[in-house]
């Protein structure tokens, strides 16, 4: 089926109704999805995995029906609270989707102070005529061929190795033939680049500027059917392919090592990863009057974040609140180099470092180091609060605890 013919039957399957219809049947599929986790999930946890399906149709909606004009490029950063893959509350992330790797583009800006970015080309399984047919029979089976949720990096460029002017000024070519300085490699399957921008202290760094170009300037066009059609069928496969990898790590990976983080690359490079930094996963679990008490010695790193995330890999909603997490630039350290943090749903007072697990009694873990040459081996001691506000550290440090960290590969 040539070019014309694809784009004839995707713009005729909108304007019949058909992609529509297909949308919405997907986003049903995606939402019995919870039912295969059995009783594991919580009411709560219930009530969050809707909201996370509802989040996933904003971000796929924003990314491919409002941002994916091949005329017309922009980064936009992800929609606000939509943190999917256990995302870091002190990054930003800039991404531009794109149809293919035909076109070349430039992006320009300064860096302002922020410390370090990067930035990476990915791609993810999607057939040409992917607006031209029906997925929603297919259902999960359908991701093999069609998953704009599995992405993979074929390219990154980090800011360490950009030429800047003495203003903080750059300019980044990307194009199938990139330029050998201050260039990124496209390849035909290319569908989009994404720029993480790593602060350290908001408050404290004057904030970069980014903008993309095709450098053949096209003149901007009305949006076509066959592109809504595209649209809506990307954003109904993001969303149940968002959903079966959260089901996916949990049943296979995560929930086979409870109260242990341990870092594997392969985990991490397989939504979209970077390999500047390491990154370790796994999945805690406590009753409401237990704590969980987590001892490591950071590596030296760029940056590092100790997190904790729901069920579905989302950031907490203390996050705004500053709660949830510990990073290098706010923890307290002990008197050897070591980190004590405590995740519990009140302050037990010991330790420095609470980890509000607001009101959540299991979820996903992850330590992430930037710009490392190695991870620390951790120490985690499932305890009661009680216990815990009597004895101290001092009184659980004297029995065994969980020990993890371990590099995988």
């Amino acid at each position: 089926m040539g070019a014309d013919e694809i784009e004839r039957r995707a713009a005729e399957r909108l304007l019949r109704g058909e992609s529509w219809e297909d949308f919405c049947e997907s986003l049903k599929v995606a939402g019995r999805m919870v039912d295969t986790f059995g009783d594991l999930p919580s009411e709560q946890d219930r009530a969050e995995w809707y909201r996370f399906l509802a989040r996933l149709v904003r971000n796929g909606c924003e990314r491919f029906v409002e941002n994916c004009e091949p005329e017309r490029p922009r980064l936009r950063d992800a929609p606000w609270r939509c943190s999917i893959n256990v995302q870091c509350p002190d990054q930003d992330h800039l991404m531009c989707e794109f149809e293919s790797g035909e076109f070349d583009y430039r992006i320009t800006g300064t860096r302002g102070t922020l410390p370090y970015f990067v930035m990476a080309v990915w791609s993810a399984p999607q057939p040409v005529d992917l607006a031209a047919r029906s997925w929603v029979a297919r259902g999960i089976a359908g991701l093999g061929e069609f998953d704009p949720s599995n992405l993979k990096t074929t390219a990154f460029l980090k800011s360490d190795d950009i030429d800047f002017d003495a203003e903080g000024r750059f300019e980044v070519v990307l194009s199938q033939r990139p330029p050998a300085r201050n260039g990124l490699l496209l390849t035909p399957d290319s569908t989009g680049v994404l720029i993480r921008l790593v602060y350290h202290d908001r408050s404290k760094t004057v904030p970069p500027q980014f903008a993309i170009e095709r450098i053949d300037r096209p003149r901007p066009r009305p949006v076509q059917p066959d592109e809504v059609a595209a649209g809506l069928a990307k954003t109904g496969q993001l969303v149940l392919g968002y959903a079966e990898l959260v089901r996916a790590w949990w049943a296979n990976n995560l929930s086979l090592r409870p109260n242990q983080i341990v870092f594997s690359e392969a985990t991490y490079l397989s939504n979209g990863g970077v390999r500047d930094r390491l990154h370790g996963f796994g999945c805690w679990e406590k009753k409401p009057s237990e704590a969980l008490v987590i001892r490591f010695t950071p590596t030296a790193c760029e940056y590092w974040i100790l997190q904790i995330c729901n069920l579905w890999q989302e950031n907490l909603d203390v996050y705004e609140d500053g709660q949830g997490y510990i990073t290098k630039f706010n923890a307290k350290f002990e008197a050897d180099g070591s980190v004590v943090a405590v995740v519990a749903d009140e302050d037990p007072g010991v330790g420095g470092n609470w980890i509000d697990s607001f009101r959540h009694e299991k979820g996903i873990f992850s330590l992430r180091l930037i710009k490392t040459e190695g991870g620390p081996a951790i120490t985690i001691h499932r305890v009661p609060v009680a216990e815990l506000r009597r004895e101290g550290l001092a009184g659980i440090a004297k029995r065994p605890g969980i020990a993890s960290g371990e590099v995988t590969d």
